[in-house]
């Protein structure tokens, strides 16, 4: 899975006492809920699948755990309501979090002094734009939608009630034994009534209405015109033939994560979360644009019992029409993302299609001299960095997410269970400290569970499946964790072993091609001989993460390959697992990315609330360019990059500053400006 990785804990610098006042303010901060202008007509580990179209028939292994739209609700207002405390007192508890050195990331290609920089004070100070496969970068840069006859009004999706549309799903489903459902015309005029025909017809395909007068009042019946064989073709009754069946549109959102985002639009459009495709997720902590596709006739699946040969048989129906102006009427309510740039077409979203992303980062308060910053971003520019691991891929707390992934491998399930579950120092919402504590001292998983508001995050999901399955078969419980999140484990062991390798790889032979290096034949992996050494760079070179399809360097790494995996009571010989899910099959990495499209600038600034740039709801909202000082108090350096995909952002820019991007070492830097 694709992914743009970046820390979720802000690496910023606490606010001065003058700035304590503005903190709340700061943190509230929304996008602008005012009407769109222009050429507006009315208008998301973890994972949704990306093939919906597969997903339709069964179950995508990757779809959280459903729980009661209450328990969703508290678990997000739980989720949400930690503040950042007192920077002293979290700096003291991620004394205890990783550095880092603990994940092998101990080396750098370029030769300037490193300075101090301040990432995500702001978390606009930090665009992500997806690249799409065709080279295109994503733009929120239209609000309008397709013309299309037979879309519905605008007054169609306010004109029917709460109430009319349960009544009228039931009836379209099937769902009870009611025949026909009568809404009652309040203000009786032949427009009022036409919209609540449109209303019903479009909303609910498979229905056809009429108008009656009962006891002197006029009310429009919703009936099903051909009984159930009107539902063996939903697709004839709603969607126009020229029309793909997906609609793609741009995703603009603030300080919200690709789930997150797509889990609210699937609340508000009452679908399933996993009808909406996409190439990558990205960053909570930043401005991100991208890509999503909705299945734009959702199915929606029941039992029913009419059959003589089978009393339980899956039917399939359209409950919703999932139209671009039904998207766009949705910017009207949604806080921290719109949706625009919207088209039709005939397939959904691919995890992986993407080309990569398009970064502009602001690192506000800069101390490099001029000249430190030019030899910066040109060592950028022209040799690159070394393409690590973030440290968002080892996880915050004191245990560390390749620990229970090396477990994994290790075919050790009560380890497992412990790491997960048992109480660790630092920094940990207080629920899930107490959930801990009762752990260690019953080991009862009922116990433990009451203790846990939050029942969707893996702790909880292991403790229900302890529950289901009992402490003796461990690996059942675990199995109930969404799949993409087990294999994050062991995918985190093999990340931490590339770390360590690329690292001693660069000590040993420095930045150049040796002899026994790997580089890339198409998508096959072949030494570097003696004779063809010339023809390679430092740029070919990739690396193997370990697996049981994968080859190794002739040199001196590839028996330090062999060496960390036997310390760790592994064989790099058999990386196959006797449950499938856990086999290693391996893949190359670059050691070295060179960005493209590198481009930067030093500005002056006073005031830190301020934004350095514009962004795409910015210019759509006809926001001016903020005006700066030519003299401020503070220097910031902007800077705009693309990367490849699965490449991580903050690794370029701690090859910038030569700062470790631990958050345990930028909180002890936060404790150490406040004094």
């Amino acid at each position: 899975m694709e992914t743009v990785e970046m820390n979720s804990v802000s690496l910023k610098r606490p606010h001065s006492e003058d700035d304590v006042t503005n903190a709340d303010e700061i943190k509230r901060q929304k996008i602008s809920e005012k009407s769109e202008t222009g050429n507006d007509s009315g208008q998301s580990v973890e994972t949704v699948t990306g093939q919906p179209d597969k997903s339709l028939l069964e179950d995508t292994k990757n779809e959280i755990i459903p729980n009661e739209e209450s328990e969703e609700q508290e678990d997000e207002e739980l989720e949400d309501s930690d503040e950042d405390g007192d920077p002293e007192s979290f700096a003291d508890m991620m004394k205890h979090g990783l550095t880092e050195s603990d994940v092998g990331i101990t080396k750098f290609v370029s030769s300037h002094k490193g300075f101090s920089g301040i990432l995500k004070e702001r978390y606009s100070d930090f665009v992500v734009h997806e690249i799409g496969k065709d080279g295109r970068v994503s733009h929120l840069d239209d609000f309008s939608v397709p013309v299309d006859d037979e879309d519905p009004s605008e007054e169609t999706f306010t004109v029917l009630s709460d109430e009319d549309k349960q009544r009228l799903e039931e009836l379209q489903l099937l769902k009870n034994k009611e025949t026909s459902v009568a809404i009652e015309v309040i203000e009786d005029t032949k427009e009022k009534r036409t919209v609540i025909h449109q209303a019903v017809k479009s909303l609910f395909p498979g229905l056809e209405t009429k108008t009656e007068d009962r006891d002197g009042k006029k009310y429009i019946i919703a009936y099903h015109a051909a009984g159930k064989k009107a539902l063996a073709n939903p697709r004839k009754h709603s969607w126009p033939k020229s029309r793909g069946s997906y609609c793609h549109f741009v995703l603009y959102k603030e300080n919200k994560d690709t789930m997150d985002a797509i889990n609210v639009l699937s609340k508000f459009l009452r679908v399933k979360p996993n009808i909406f495709s996409y190439m990558g997720t990205k960053d909570k902590r930043a401005i991100t644009v991208q890509e999503i596709a909705v299945l734009s006739w959702n199915p929606i699946f029941f039992l029913t019992e009419h059959s003589e040969q089978l009393q339980r048989r899956l039917t399939t129906v359209f409950a919703h029409l999932i139209t671009a102006q039904r998207l766009a009427h949705l910017n009207k309510c949604l806080m921290n993302f719109k949706l625009g740039n919207f088209s039709y077409k005939n397939h959904p979203l691919k995890l992986g299609e993407l080309q990569g992303n398009h970064f502009t980062v602001v690192l506000r308060n800069i101390t490099g001299t001029d000249d430190q910053i030019e030899q910066a971003m040109h060592s950028l520019r022209e040799i690159g960095f070394i393409n690590y691991y973030g440290m968002q891929r080892f996880g915050t707390t004191a245990v560390p997410t390749y620990q229970i992934g090396r477990a994994i491998l290790q075919n050790n399930w009560n380890e497992v269970m412990d790491l997960i579950l048992k109480p660790r120092p630092g920094a940990e919402k207080g629920y899930l400290v107490k959930c801990r504590e009762e752990w260690a001292k019953t080991k009862d998983p009922a116990a433990a569970l009451k203790k846990l508001p939050v029942k969707r995050c893996v702790e909880g999901q292991l403790l229900r499946g302890l529950l289901k399955y009992g402490m003796k078969n461990i690996i059942s419980a675990f199995g109930i964790i969404p799949r993409n999140n087990r294999l994050m484990y062991i995918h985190s062991y093999q990340s931490y072993v590339w770390n360590n390798m690329v690292s001693k790889r660069i000590e040993e032979y420095g930045l150049r091609a040796v002899p026994g290096d790997l580089t890339l034949k198409g998508a096959t992996a072949v030494h570097i001989e003696e004779g063809d050494v010339d023809n390679y760079t430092i740029h070919d070179v990739v690396m193997p993460l370990p697996g049981f399809d994968v080859i190794y360097p002739k040199h001196k790494i590839g028996e330090a390959y062999k060496e960390m995996l036997v310390a760790d009571n592994l064989d790099i010989n058999n990386m196959r697992h006797k449950i499938r899910d856990y086999s290693l099959s391996g893949a190359y990495r670059k050691i070295i990315i060179r960005p493209q499209n590198v481009n930067w600038e030093v500005v002056a600034y006073d005031d830190p609330r301020i934004p350095l740039f514009t962004t795409d709801l910015d210019k759509l909202e006809g926001k001016p360019l903020p005006v700066l000082p030519t003299n401020g108090k503070f220097r910031a350096l902007k800077m705009e990059f693309s990367l490849p995909p699965s490449t991580y952002a903050t690794m370029a820019i701690r090859e910038v500053l030569k700062m470790d991007t631990s958050i345990k070492n930028q909180t002890q830097l936060n404790t150490t400006w406040l004094r």
